[in-house]
């Protein structure tokens, strides 16, 4: 792998996150940082009351997002699922459903995803995933290792964290999608920059 193409394409991510990034700073000093974690399942309870990370407002390059900026997913009253999810349930069972399992159902070994995905920041999601975590309990050490470099995990992160969401809650069932839209272009074009193909 050629770290000088990893590194562009953090590069080329910075434009589009730093906004991001500030937004979540700002939010988390408004809230004084002070919250406890609680159970994955409460807190996508409280995600959902709380202000909407799932509804789909805007459209960009292809991808959908929420009135705050944060990818989403977008299924239409047919059923018919937006390009970048069904991307995301490809991209997640050929890197992650290892460790993960099926679905982002979970395993013996690695916690199921879909609630995560709800419930956690995309800022602090995208952080683990590239970063790796490391969480040691007296009853278990548990390791994530970091896939930054992987350009089969980080040019499909977006498409793998709203598959994510739309499994959390429901939105889309177990196995693989029935109805998909086509790939758009600007999807194909920015792959093609991003594996530097």
């Amino acid at each position: 792998m050629n770290p000088d193409r990893t590194a562009c394409r953090h590069r080329r991510l910075q434009p589009r996150l730093q906004p991001r990034l500030r937004r979540a700073a700002l939010a988390l000093a408004a809230l004084g940082a002070t919250a406890t974690a609680a159970p994955a399942q409460e807190a996508a309870a409280d995600n959902l009351a709380a202000a909407d990370n799932l509804t789909a407002i805007t459209r960009e390059e292809g991808r959908w997002f929420t009135a705050e900026g944060v990818p989403t997913y977008k299924i239409e009253a047919d059923g018919t699922l937006d390009w970048a999810t069904y991307s995301g349930f490809r991209r997640y069972h050929s890197e992650c459903h290892v460790c993960h399992g099926p679905e982002g159902e979970g395993s013996s070994y690695a916690p199921a995803l879909k609630e995560s995905a709800v419930a956690m920041d995309y800022y602090d999601f995208i952080g683990v995933v590239a970063d790796g975590r490391t969480k040691v309990n007296a009853a278990q050490t548990s390791v994530m290792p970091s896939f930054g470099t992987n350009l089969n995990v980080m040019c499909y992160l977006d498409d793998i964290y709203t598959y994510l969401k739309a499994r959390g809650t429901d939105a889309v069932p177990r196995g693989r999608p029935a109805k998909r839209e086509e790939k758009p272009e600007e999807m194909r074009t920015a792959e093609a920059a991003c594996l530097g193909t």
